[in-house]
């Protein structure tokens, strides 16, 4: 039963409402902050083309499980493998756990995309301070950025407690449509700037001498965890999905919606970036430093096309840290059987405890350290670098090897009324390739790790979960 207050379990109003939400939840800072960056430091096309085969050959296919074992169950991530193998409740724990940490750091980056709205209208383009020298100050700050977690945070606070249909559906069916023509927007200032052609070129024009091992694994990385995989977010959304909803058409849609974003943030990007003659591979800065400084360039239009880039940044952290947020309150609903608005209410303040943790971080308390690093950071590797990979993974073995084949085939057929002709080639994928694709992505990332420390601590959360996974 449901405590929303409606005494059943809430639904989806509609299909392209759920599309909407499912799409938001893939979108958000990976998107449009990670993924450009992470193109102009992996090379421009050739990245880009990996990332595209990566997304289709096995995060489509980790989707759609996740939506299987959501809607198999109509349950959130704890109560779904739990229902169908109690060994393997420590794998939603684990989810759970992933969507809080991020939640400890990402309505940080949401409240700086807020602020930066702001300071594109009063002067950011036109100050003689640098641009770099303008962030580094504010996210230092012991109030500001504070001040404008907290505003991103209470948004999410207050589409969540309205429930499913009457708020996280609602805001989607506004928001992820508001990003798209944001983006193109943007977009079409970029490509029509004198020198935006080379931009264009870096972007689909592939060089396939430039791409390595470590290429690769940056591609299967960024594609995994652009569309929110591994972290819960797809196994309770799609508990809420109707058994009617073909759930092949909608990984595939909601996984298109997330990679177009991410190939408009590029298009909005780079050929700027060129234009100006500024370099691709700058790093994690791209968003908030290098890109205010393309639209001050542009003189007094930089400052609507800025204004317009945060706010499509801000829509795009929203959508996906509602996403994020419900993990959360939906199992305190259904394993604690607590009120949604309770669920909201508790869940928003300890994430707000933990962002401004993670906010000082950055400035007051930047000589705190927690194994090695700073709290954004604690939550940042944690989730980024272990569990997201390792849940992932988790998420593909047991759907592979505990999951009856035959649930699996009448849940992606809803009972045979609908056809799935690639259903043994996707579930050998789900059972075979793409654990050990992950795998590699997890050690990889586990070993980049440079404080030995937070990696034992992240392992070994891990590792205690599953010796106690009947008990959770």
């Amino acid at each position: 039963m449901d405590k929303s207050g409606n005494g059943k379990r809430e639904n989806w109003g509609s299909r392209f409402g759920f599309i909407m939400a499912a799409a938001g939840s893939a979108v958000g800072l990976g998107n449009i902050w990670r993924f450009p960056y992470m193109t102009g430091e992996n090379g421009g096309g050739a990245f880009i083309v990996l990332y595209l085969v990566c997304v289709l050959v096995i995060c489509l296919s980790v989707m759609i499980a996740e939506f299987a074992v959501g809607r198999r169950t109509s349950l959130a991530a704890v109560g779904a493998y739990k229902t169908i193998d109690n060994r393997w409740t420590f794998a939603g724990v684990l989810g759970v756990i992933s969507a809080f940490f991020i939640m400890g750091f990402y309505p940080v980056v949401g409240g700086w995309a807020f602020a930066y709205i702001v300071k594109s209208f009063s002067g950011l383009l036109s100050s003689a301070v640098p641009i770099g020298d303008v962030f580094g100050a504010f996210i230092s700050n012991p109030i500001q950025p504070i001040f404008w977690m907290i505003i991103f945070l209470a948004v999410n606070v207050i589409i969540v407690a309205k429930g499913i249909s009457g708020g996280i559906e609602k805001a989607g069916k506004i928001l992820m449509p508001t990003l798209f023509v944001l983006l193109i927007l943007i977009s079409i200032r970029s490509i029509t700037l004198p020198g935006a052609g080379a931009g264009l070129e870096f972007l689909f024009k592939p060089k396939f001498d430039v791409v390595n091992g470590q290429t690769v694994l940056a591609a299967l990385g960024q594609a995994f965890f652009s569309l929110s995989l591994g972290m819960g977010c797809m196994i309770t959304y799609g508990s809420y999905l109707d058994k009617k909803e073909d759930l092949t058409k909608s990984a595939l849609l909601v996984t298109m919606m997330d990679t177009g974003v991410a190939i408009l943030a590029g298009v909005a990007i780079f050929p700027a970036l060129f234009a100006f003659g500024m370099e691709p591979a700058v790093g994690p800065g791209l968003v908030f430093v290098v890109v205010p400084s393309i639209f001050a360039e542009m003189g007094g239009i930089g400052a609507v096309f800025s204004v317009l880039f945060f706010i499509a940044l801000m829509v795009a952290a929203l959508t996906s840290s509602v996403s994020l947020l419900e993990v959360v309150v939906a199992y305190l609903i259904d394993q604690k059987n607590m009120e949604r608005k309770k669920a909201v209410i508790v869940t928003g303040a300890i994430m707000t405890f933990t962002s401004i943790l993670s906010s000082l971080s950055m400035g007051l308390m930047s000589g705190v350290k927690l194994f090695g690093v700073g709290f954004f950071d604690f939550f940042d590797i944690l989730t980024d670098k272990i569990f997201l990979a390792i849940g992932g993974m988790l998420l593909a073995i047991f759907v592979g090897w505990f999951m009856k084949k035959e649930d699996l085939k009448d849940e992606l057929t809803n009972g045979g009324t609908i056809k799935f002709g690639l259903f043994e080639i996707w579930y050998n994928l789900i059972k075979y390739v793409i654990p050990v694709a992950i795998a590699i992505v997890a050690i990889m990332g586990i070993r980049s790790i440079e404080q030995t420390s937070l990696m034992l601590f992240g392992i070994g959360i891990i590792v205690v979960l599953a010796i106690f996974s009947k008990k959770l």
